[in-house]
């Protein structure tokens, strides 16, 4: 495989940022519409999986598949553009505004939220016959998620509230994480196997990813989950949302462009003279 050196994909990442600010309205929509419906669809599949198989690290395993199609079509996750965009601001690219940025953010949080309620819609569709009959087990799972990673926060106050945040900063470092991964090989395959380690690992810990509870609590509504949307918003998608947002960008955004694109000059060895001077004294 070929494999890019961490100055040259750090670099491709503030590339990455600033094209994002610069992409236009309908595409920076359209992709993350899309983005947000892979992901929700994976969700339902890996959940699926769980409830059939009674296996949590198997539907851990194949969640991925959602992460890798997404990326590899060039669409646009909230937790991505959390972790590129800053960097453009931060790098002085032209045109690159706190504006802008905020503009880009906002727009791929419509389309992802759009995507992910549009699969939530689809999702408990099929399993009720258009709302005829029990969602059966998936749907019983799923209300049990939604209460369980709502109310039972919620139940413990503020600690609950921060919780939600550390485990939603957790998340969007392992996301992130595969999304750099991605850019360390020119490779299809390789690129997936750098994305595939991180993207299974939070899922598996139940870390917290706000375009997945986009379609996780608004389905798990649907499916008679026994908590209101000021639960689901307080008591999740909004510290779920923080969280990912200072994840990304506090560790690994920020800490590869200071170490990778704005290098500190190299420390010098000490002169032989000075060296066998001190060892004189």
């Amino acid at each position: 495989m070929a494999y890019l050196e961490p100055s040259e994909f750090a670099t491709k990442m503030v590339d990455a940022g600033e094209q994002k600010i610069f992409m236009s309205t309908k595409d920076t929509f359209i992709r993350a519409f899309m983005a947000g419906a892979i992901l929700a669809l994976a969700a339902f599949f890996a959940i699926t999986v769980i409830t059939k198989t009674g296996n949590p690290l198997l539907g851990s395993v194949l969640f991925p598949v959602g992460f890798i199609m997404l990326y590899l079509m060039k669409f646009d996750l909230l937790t991505g553009v959390f972790t590129l965009v800053p960097l453009a601001v931060l790098d002085k690219r032209k045109g690159c505004t706190m504006r802008e940025l905020f503009r880009n953010w906002g727009l791929v949080f419509v389309g992802n939220f759009a995507g992910a309620m549009t699969v939530a819609f689809f999702a408990s569709f099929i399993l009720t016959y258009g709302y005829q009959i029990d969602g059966g087990a998936v749907a019983e799972k799923v209300s049990t998620i939604g209460e369980s990673r709502t109310i039972g926060y919620k139940d413990q106050g503020i600690l609950g509230w921060f919780t939600i945040f550390i485990r939603g900063m957790l998340c969007n470092w392992m996301v992130s994480m595969g999304v750099v991964g991605a850019m360390i090989s020119t490779s299809a395959g390789s690129k997936m196997a750098a994305m595939w380690m991180p993207i299974m690992l939070f899922f598996y810990m139940a870390f917290e990813h706000s375009i997945v509870n986009m379609f996780l609590f608004p389905f798990s509504m649907i499916m008679g989950g026994e908590f209101t949307i000021s639960d689901y918003l307080l008591w999740n998608e909004i510290p779920t949302v923080l969280g990912n947002l200072a994840g990304g960008l506090l560790l690994v955004g920020l800490p590869l462009y200071y170490t990778h694109v704005k290098t500190s000059k190299e420390r010098k060895a000490k002169s032989s003279a000075s060296t066998e001077t001190i060892a004189a004294l």
